[in-house]
C-alpha cells in the first residue's frame, strides 16, 4: 500500500513538473515573440489554441511580463457602462501608437481572458462585455520613462472612460510611436485543380438539395430568418459569439414562451453537446429561464439576448430564428408531444 501511494505521489509530482516547465517555456515563447507590432493579448491567444498555454496561466504570465518585467502601468474597474460603439473606441485606441495597450476582462462565463484592444476582431468581444464586472487595463513602453508614468495613468483613465461610453480627456502626445497594430498574414491555400473544383461544387449542390425541408409546424409560421450573426469571436481555447437580440412579439413573454425556448435549447444542446447557451437580460445572465416568466417584466418589445460558447459554434441564425419565433404569437409551434420530448430543429 505504501509503495502504490509512493508511487502514486511521484507520478503526480511528475507530471506536476512538467507541467511547470510547459508554462515556463510557454512564458519564455511570449517574451520572444512580444513587440511593439506583437501585442501579448494576440500572442497568448494564439498560444492558447495550440494548447501551449493553459487558460489557468493567462492571469499570472500578464502580470509576471507586463507588471514585474516591463513595469507597465494597471489599473481595474468594474464596469459601470459599456460603450455602444466599440468600432470608434477601436478606431480611437489604434492612434495611441505611443502606448502598448492589454485588457483583461473577468468574464462571468469563460473566466479571465486578454484582449488586444487595438484588434479590430476584438470589436465582438467587447460587445459581450457586461457591467459591473471587472476589467484591467494595461499600459506601457519600452525604455519608459518615469516621467511618462503620469501620461500613461491619463491615458488609462481615458480609455476607460471610452470603454463605458463617456466623453475622454484624451493626453497629448500619443499619436507617434511604434504601437501601431499590424494585422497577421493571412496563410494563402493553394487553388485546386478546375476539375477538382468542379467536383467538389457539384457534390455541394448535391447535399444540399438532399437536406430535409424544416419542419412543417415551425417552417409553416412565414417568420423570416434574419441575418447570420457577426462572426465568432475567438479568445484563444475559448470561443463565444456575440450576444443576439431577440425581441418579444408576444403580449406577454409567458410561461408558453418560455417552455418553446427550453425545447429549442433542448434541441440545440442535443445536436451540439459541447455548446453552451447563455441567456441574458436587462444586463444580467439569466440562470433559471423559469424567472424570465415569474418575473413578468418581459413583455411586448422586451429585448432578451442570446450567445452560444464553445469549440465550434454553429447554427447561430438558425438558433436566432428559432428564438424569435418562441418569442413570439406562433410559440405553440414547439410545444408538440410530451415535456421532455427533444425536437430535431438542427
Amino acid at each position: 500500500m505504501i509503495e502504490g501511494t509512493s508511487f502514486y505521489n511521484n507520478l503526480a509530482t511528475r507530471e506536476g513538473f512538467n507541467s511547470s516547465v510547459r508554462h515556463i517555456n510557454a512564458t519564455l515563447d511570449l517574451l520572444d515573440s512580444c513587440s511593439p507590432k506583437n501585442n501579448i493579448a494576440d500572442q497568448i491567444n494564439k498560444l492558447l489554441v495550440d494548447k501551449v498555454l493553459t487558460d489557468e496561466g493567462t492571469q499570472s504570465v500578464i502580470n509576471m511580463l507586463l507588471i514585474e518585467k516591463a513595469k507597465y502601468r494597471s489599473k481595474s474597474r468594474n464596469l459601470i457602462s459599456i460603450t455602444a460603439d466599440t468600432l470608434s473606441l477601436i478606431k480611437e485606441v489604434s492612434s495611441w501608437k505611443a502606448l502598448d495597450l492589454v485588457l483583461g476582462y473577468h468574464h462571468p462565463d469563460l473566466g479571465y481572458i486578454v484582449v488586444n484592444p487595438k484588434n479590430p476582431d476584438s470589436q465582438a468581444i467587447i460587445e459581450g462585455f457586461r457591467k459591473n464586472e471587472l476589467v484591467i487595463v494595461y499600459a506601457g513602453a519600452e525604455k519608459q520613462k518615469l516621467a511618462d508614468s503620469k501620461m500613461i495613468d491619463s491615458a488609462i483613465l481615458a480609455f476607460i472612460d471610452l470603454l463605458e461610453g463617456n466623453k475622454a480627456k484624451i493626453p497629448a502626445g500619443l499619436g507617434s510611436g511604434p504601437y501601431a497594430f499590424v494585422a497577421p498574414k493571412k496563410k494563402t491555400e493553394p487553388k485546386p485543380p478546375k476539375k477538382a473544383a468542379a467536383a467538389k461544387s457539384k457534390a455541394k449542390r448535391q447535399v444540399q438539395s438532399d437536406m430535409p425541408a424544416p419542419a412543417a409546424s415551425v417552417a409553416a409560421s412565414g417568420i423570416v430568418a434574419p441575418p447570420p450573426p457577426a462572426q465568432v469571436a475567438s479568445t484563444g481555447t475559448k470561443k463565444m459569439s456575440p450576444l443576439v437580440s431577440v425581441v418579444v412579439t408576444n403580449e406577454l413573454f409567458h410561461n408558453g414562451n418560455v417552455e418553446a425556448w427550453k425545447r429549442i435549447i433542448r434541441s440545440y444542446n442535443a445536436k451540439y453537446p459541447a455548446l453552451q447557451v447563455f441567456i441574458y437580460y436587462d444586463g444580467e445572465r439569466i440562470v433559471d429561464i423559469n424567472t424570465l416568466f415569474k418575473w413578468g417584466k418581459v413583455k411586448h418589445g422586451s429585448c432578451i439576448q442570446f450567445c452560444v460558447s464553445g469549440e465550434n459554434i454553429q447554427d447561430l441564425a438558425k438558433l436566432s430564428r428559432y428564438f424569435r419565433q418562441g418569442a413570439s404569437p406562433q410559440f405553440e409551434a414547439f410545444l408538440h408531444g410530451s415535456p421532455d420530448t427533444v425536437m430535431n430543429l438542427f
